[in-house]
């Protein structure tokens, strides 16, 4: 039986942070890192059922072609991804009234859909990048045994080519679901190798008025490459969601509207409309 202290449930019986209750998800989950970004998706939906909020956490439930579909949005940073993956995997395989783990277990489909910025120049903005691969830079997921799910080879490659300083932690390196690639890919994506950092600034190689660790760290990952895999944009979220998802046993995807590009210092004209654009691919892939 999981104490009260570690599964905390609201007094309507709802999760503690995301709000929601197990009939108040799809299958399907969309997640987005802007809470107004939620409603410029369920706005294309055929109607809704569901709606709730409790801090940067906000909720729709709704049918978009026949599909019932959540779009759930989690803020930033691996610390939200934390709450939210392990919150509404409570909901699927935990029994909120026994509060002990269901023998048979579910597993959900979740895609991501961000926005990024581009580390190399032929992958330009206004494009689309399905992060095949993410290495996360953030050290969360380490609290957790990631070693049977991690791709320890591209890890190894990775702390030798940077020269990666291990007072930092170790980087993960987490695959998508094959499942969800075979659905959603096509060739208006790139294959991409995300980094997900800890944080906007210093961890992304950004300078205002304290200096960083490794001035030289956002070249070095520029020209990282294991056997042809290179990286290909920055965000703060995609390496936890695929490590949770692998351990808890749900399908992950992480889709990057490319709005900058760092390598030659292009920013999109429309980063908006090339979100929008994003979403009706997304939505009409999941519904195909």
């Amino acid at each position: 039986m999981i104490q009260n202290s570690e599964l905390i449930l609201n007094p309507d019986g709802s999760l503690y942070h995301i709000n929601l209750k197990p009939e108040n998800i799809a299958h399907d989950i969309i997640f987005v890192g802007d809470q107004e970004r939620v409603e410029k998706i369920t706005n294309r939906f055929d109607s809704i059922e569901f709606t709730t909020q409790k801090r940067e956490f906000k909720t729709q439930t709704g049918i978009f072609k026949g599909k019932r579909l959540t779009v759930i949005s989690t803020g930033i940073g691996p610390d939200n991804i934390d709450i939210v993956l392990n919150e509404l995997d409570a909901l699927v395989n935990i029994d909120l009234e026994t509060r002990k783990p269901k023998e048979k277990l579910t597993a959900l489909n979740i895609v991501r859909i961000g926005t990024s910025g581009s580390l190399q120049k032929d992958i330009p903005v206004d494009s689309f990048v399905m992060s095949e691969y993410a290495i996360g830079l953030d050290n969360m997921l380490r609290s957790y045994l990631i070693d049977k799910v991690s791709e320890k080879d591209i890890e190894n490659a990775f702390i030798e080519q940077t020269n990666w300083d291990l007072q930092k932690g170790r980087p993960y390196v987490i695959k998508c679901s094959e499942s969800l690639v075979d659905k959603i890919f096509s060739n208006k994506m790139h294959k991409g190798f995300t980094g997900t950092a800890g944080g906007f600034y210093g961890p992304q190689g950004r300078v205002l008025r304290l200096d960083i660790q490794d001035p030289e760290l956002n070249t070095k990952m520029d020209n990282f490459n294991f056997n042809g895999t290179r990286m290909t944009n920055l965000e703060m979220e995609t390496a936890a969601i695929y490590g949770l998802g692998k351990l808890l046993g749900h399908n992950c995807l992480s889709l990057n509207a490319i709005i900058a590009n760092r390598a030659t210092g292009d920013f999109s004209s429309n980063p908006y409309q090339t979100v929008e654009s994003l979403i009706d691919y997304t939505l009409e892939r999941l519904v195909k």
